[in-house]
């Protein structure tokens, strides 16, 4: 690919400012949340991602640090009913989230009941109000190219302020194709975040490139130890 951002077209605060440190694996332990957010405090990346039950502990964790704590909204299927959504965004507001990947009601999508969608996205942003980031999962594994355009433009028209890949936990994750068409899909306000396969510091910077402005990775510590190698070499 022609054009792919290097360390030396980028600083290391816009590389850790790409990453949410994702915490969200079912069998992670207290423990392992701990070391999760010390690691996102200790690279200053853009936020630390958590289980909505780990929101209290992880906000606790990184006071002081300047990293905010994301969570997960009816992760990882999206099928909760909307009530059920509202009622957990609320709720980790209220814990101390600000930031918001909400997963969309993928069964309703690929029935083209794209009127659903759009109201049980625009109601999670809603409900997280003014000041907090919605990101809106899709779930791309499981959609064609047409039903990801639109969930995009559902996105948008809902107030969302990122679409989003995938969870990390269907069978494939973030794809070039899938990001360039997001990009042009929406409007330049609406961010773009992947997830799912971003492991590498040259795997951010290539998506960097296209104008993807959040990952969510677990190899955060690989990839910003790299950065500062190659930097510093």
């Amino acid at each position: 690919m022609e054009n792919v951002l290097t360390v030396a077209d980028v600083t290391y605060e816009q590389v850790a400012k790409m990453i949410d440190h994702s915490l969200l694996r079912p069998e992670l332990t207290i423990d392992d949340v701990l070391e999760g957010c010390a690691v996102a405090a200790k690279y200053r990346v853009a936020s630390a991602t958590v289980r909505p039950a780990d929101i209290v502990l992880s906000v606790d964790a990184l006071s002081g640090s300047g990293v905010p704590v994301s969570t997960v909204v009816g992760f990882p299927h999206g099928s909760s009913a909307t009530d059920t959504k509202v009622y957990e965004a609320k709720r980790c507001m209220d814990d101390g989230a600000i930031e918001l990947d909400m997963v969309i009601n993928i069964g309703r999508l690929l029935s083209g009941d794209v009127a659903y969608v759009t109201d049980d996205i625009a109601a999670v942003v809603a409900a997280a109000g003014a000041d907090a980031i919605v990101k809106v999962i899709f779930e791309n594994a499981y959609l064609n190219d047409e039903q990801k355009i639109a969930a995009c433009k559902a996105s948008e028209d809902a107030g969302a302020a990122f679409v989003k890949t995938s969870t990390g936990f269907a069978p494939s994750g973030a794809t070039m194709h899938d990001l360039i068409l997001m990009r042009s899909s929406v409007s330049p306000h609406v961010k773009v975040k992947a997830a799912g396969g971003i492991r590498t510091l040259d795997g951010l910077l290539e998506v960097m490139s296209i104008g993807v402005e959040r990952i969510g990775a677990t190899r955060t510590e690989a990839m910003l130890e790299d950065y500062k190698a190659r930097f510093s070499s």
